[in-house]
């Protein structure tokens, strides 16, 4: 025998539950268990059966051919057959008709309490499915007000259908609403609760929907990255530092940028060494680009850390990867400073060939590093080509007679 799904399963007791009068007195108020059921007629009812039997057989579109051949006498008939027929073409994923043949019958607002509920609800649905959301809410809340039950799920959904048309506003309030009567957590509600703050630029009220959701679901890694984030949006940048390395230390941060962020807060906050070191690792792994940006970042880390041998590397292959002389500017610098001075001469000429605003930045620089190696008379020569430079020109005039002393105190013509 063809097994029932859940929507067959639903219809067998809708069906049976219509065949037979429920002649129960509702003992309380709500609309629904004021709504008695009530069995179709009998033509219908053979039609009915007949659908229902080709449905379990597993032939959708016999069913609704029977259905359709049905001519249901009265209102309440024909709200059945229609209810029937629409919960068919939404199996079948024809959604148009389905919600054509749903609307009939929940406007005609007579089948039994449990059936119209159940048709109130999945024509709701299927209205939010099909991006209707102005109706949708609406019989969302028809289907609140007959039955007297407030849903989290059904508020969820009211709640999309408001972002949806960006009424953050009533999102946040129908939010609150299902967060108020949930029976568990539901993460869809905070995520929505979030968002709607995030979009009304309540920053720091989103900062709380998030603080209350990490310890909720702390497996979901977007929450921790979210959360650090928002931190930075607020500045933060203690707490968005703490949860930044929480989450590496989950392995929580997979991309690129987020793996940067957390270097950068780190260098900026007295730990550049260690956002060298991190940085360092995933460009070597290629979880980040190993670009001019990056290369040019993980040596102002090593600078910053005072480590002048591997930050003098890393401005090397960066500037092996720019257009410009500056990078190689910046290597020759730290190379002079850690007092080589002669692996520092060709990369101070790198620069210049590479092309630099101020030349004399370069010559100067060379001019320095000759004097340090008693080799006076290249040191006057770039000397005299750094004095031409606007930027350059006071400081090398002024050596300019210094290295002339020098020269002639060690007999060197200049």
């Amino acid at each position: 025998m063809h097994k029932v799904t859940k929507l067959a399963a639903a219809l067998v007791l809708t069906f049976s539950g219509s065949i037979v009068m429920n002649t129960a007195v509702a003992a309380e108020k709500c609309p629904i268990d004021l709504r008695q059921s009530k069995a179709v007629g009998e033509s219908s009812a053979r039609k009915v059966q007949k659908a229902f039997e080709a449905y379990q057989a597993g032939k959708l579109d016999d069913a609704i051919a029977t259905l359709l051949e049905a001519d249901p006498r009265g209102e309440f008939d024909k709200a059945y057959v229609d209810r029937m027929l629409g919960n068919f073409y939404a199996e079948k994923g024809q959604m148009d008709k389905a919600i054509k043949y749903l609307k009939v019958a929940v406007d005609a607002d007579v089948l039994g309490g449990v059936d119209h509920a159940a048709t109130l609800r999945l024509y709701s649905d299927l209205l939010l499915q099909e991006k209707k959301y102005k109706e949708a809410i609406t019989y969302y809340r028809k289907w609140m007000n007959f039955t007297c039950k407030k849903d989290a799920i059904v508020y969820r959904r009211m709640a999309i259908a408001y972002t949806e048309m960006q009424q953050w506003d009533n999102a946040l309030k129908t939010v609150n609403e299902g967060i108020s009567v949930m029976d568990k957590p539901d993460k869809g509600l905070y995520q929505l609760k979030f968002q709607s703050l995030f979009n009304l630029k309540k920053y720091k009220d989103a900062v709380g929907v998030l603080e209350v959701m990490v310890p909720l679901f702390p497996d979901d890694k977007r929450l921790w990255v979210q959360l650090a984030q928002l931190y930075l949006l607020t500045e933060d940048y203690d707490r968005s530092l703490a949860t930044y390395e929480i989450a590496y230390e989950g392995g929580f941060l997979e991309k690129s940028d987020n793996i940067v962020r957390l270097c950068q807060l780190l260098a900026s906050k007295g730990s550049p060494y260690r956002g060298a070191t991190i940085l360092e690792k995933h460009i070597k792994s290629g979880v980040v680009p190993k670009d001019e940006k990056n290369l040019s970042m993980l040596a102002g880390f090593f600078h910053q850390a005072k480590d002048l041998k591997d930050a003098a590397s890393y401005y090397g292959q960066a500037a092996s990867m720019s257009t410009g002389g500056t990078l190689y500017l910046k290597q020759g610098r730290l190379l002079s400073l850690d007092q080589k001075y002669k692996e520092s001469i060709p990369v101070f000429e790198q620069a210049l060939k590479a092309g630099l605003d101020n030349p004399g930045e370069a010559q100067y620089e060379l001019m320095l590093a000759y004097l340090n190696l008693k080799q006076y008379k290249e040191a006057y020569r770039y000397a005299e080509l750094a004095a031409k430079d606007k930027k350059t020109a006071k400081s090398a005039t002024n050596y300019i007679s210094y290295i002339k002393d020098k020269a002639r105190i060690h007999k060197v013509s200049l």
